[in-house]
């Protein structure tokens, strides 16, 4: 659900694209991430710092593409998002004690550091790639090739991604023991 959630300012801009175009769909953009914002605050009284982040990218970029009549504004909103993203991972690398992915996973996985180095790293390269992928198809492509390759192609190399991921993960996933635990007074 969560990712329903994420990924609805976008399933958003992609309808709105389809039915009025570019201009239209990033005016529903903008409007869909203020509405996820306020759902979040409504709902759990917190905001998170992603799609605060989102939001302030979308309101200029987005604001941009409207003001100047220039779709190149919107264009750039995903290889900047991936570009952050991919400078925060980095510098989980340096800053704290734990890197980002462990910090988001280690909950659910228990692996040894330079593993969790190497996958902090390996979401650096990936963000990166996608930002370049996305650069690449907006200004070699048509806009409604962009507008199709922004949902399912990233969308869908993300989700592959994850799915490689939890492969690569899998060997570290500690279960649960079925056995009752042994107390103390048998």
């Amino acid at each position: 659900m969560k990712l329903l959630f994420d990924f609805f300012p976008i399933i958003l801009f992609f309808a709105a694209y389809k039915l009025a175009g570019i201009y239209t769909a990033t005016a529903v953009a903008i409007v869909a991430t203020a509405g996820q914002l306020g759902w979040g605050w409504f709902r759990h009284h917190r905001v998170e710092k992603m799609h605060l982040v989102t939001f302030a990218i979308i309101l200029v970029l987005g604001g941009a593409t409207l003001i100047f009549r220039d779709p190149t504004f919107i264009k750039w909103k995903p290889t900047v998002v991936y570009g952050l993203f991919a400078v925060t991972f980095l510098g989980s690398q340096f800053i704290g004690e734990h890197t980002l992915v462990e910090r988001m996973l280690s909950h659910a996985v228990k692996a040894p550091p330079f593993v969790w180095q190497r996958l902090n790293i390996a979401w650096v390269f990936f963000f990166l790639c996608m930002g370049m992928a996305n650069l690449y198809v907006a200004y070699n492509y048509s806009e409604a090739f962009w507008v199709n390759f922004k949902l399912f192609g990233l969308l869908g190399f993300t989700v592959l991604f994850v799915l490689l991921q939890g492969f690569f993960l899998a060997r570290y996933v500690e279960e649960a023991s079925d056995e009752p635990q042994s107390g103390s007074g048998s």
